[in-house]
């Protein structure tokens, strides 16, 4: 069992930053680690993935303003916001390897 607990949620203004964590139990070291979030009323939505290699995929919707990574010796994973706009309004999910969910982090991006 994996366990995950992200932070770093909160409200901003358009045009803010936010820094999303996700810090897990286990070595995230060759794990594939996702975002996702939903949105109220909406299904879940994926948002970014770094492989077990490395390698960074991204949705259309946040592609070119969020950047995920992770740090091995904090078994930690990022997601650096940028440019949000209210559109990015939802829960915000990390998982692990497919398998594992955190609890979520609100993110609101209002005026």
């Amino acid at each position: 069992q994996v366990q995950l607990v992200e932070s770093g949620g909160g409200t901003v203004q358009p045009g803010g930053s936010l820094r999303l964590s996700c810090a897990a139990s286990s070595s995230v070291f060759g794990i594939r680690m996702d975002w996702y979030r939903q949105a109220p009323g909406k299904e879940r939505e994926w948002v970014a993935r770094i492989t077990s290699g490395g390698s960074t995929i991204y949705g259309d919707s946040v592609k070119d303003r969020f950047i995920i990574s992770k740090d091995k010796t904090k078994n930690t994973l990022y997601l650096q916001m940028n440019s949000l706009k209210p559109e990015d309004t939802a829960v915000y999910y990390c998982n692990f390897a497919g398998a594992y969910w955190g609890q979520g982090t609100q993110v609101t991006v209002t005026s």
